[in-house]
């Protein structure tokens, strides 16, 4: 889905009310969360995302994930830096009838910031 832009499958994936809690917003509906997979797709037209890792119990699904990419469109408001990046998350997602109902999404948004040259490194 992300690394080859196809956010139709978004609609086999996620039940039709799906929420992502994400740090910097909350993407109710798959409508939503295609346009959020388009932006991000825009904004960093290379992104590659592997999961590291998965645990599974019950109705959960948690894994660890690395995102990478190359700033090359707006994001966020800001301008294209052509700054790579290269960001760890882990993520909880909910199952419900075989399809991911609700996910919570913790990632390093602000080391992201600094690789992209959007943030000051700390003193």
């Amino acid at each position: 889905m992300w690394e080859n832009g196809n956010v139709d499958a978004i609609d086999t994936l996620f039940t039709e009310d799906s929420i992502l809690h994400d740090p910097t917003e909350d993407v109710r509906g798959r409508e939503a969360f295609k346009t959020y997979n388009e932006r991000y797709l825009a904004a960093f037209p290379d992104l590659q995302y592997d999961i590291e890792d998965m645990i599974a119990e019950g109705d959960k699904v948690v894994f660890r994930a690395r995102m990478r990419g190359t700033h090359e469109g707006e994001f966020m408001s800001f301008e294209p830096t052509g700054q790579r990046f290269d960001a760890e998350g882990i993520i909880i997602a909910r199952i419900e009838d075989g399809m991911i109902a609700e996910r919570w999404a913790s990632y390093d948004a602000l080391g992201m910031m600094r690789q992209l040259g959007i943030l000051p490194d700390a003193p």
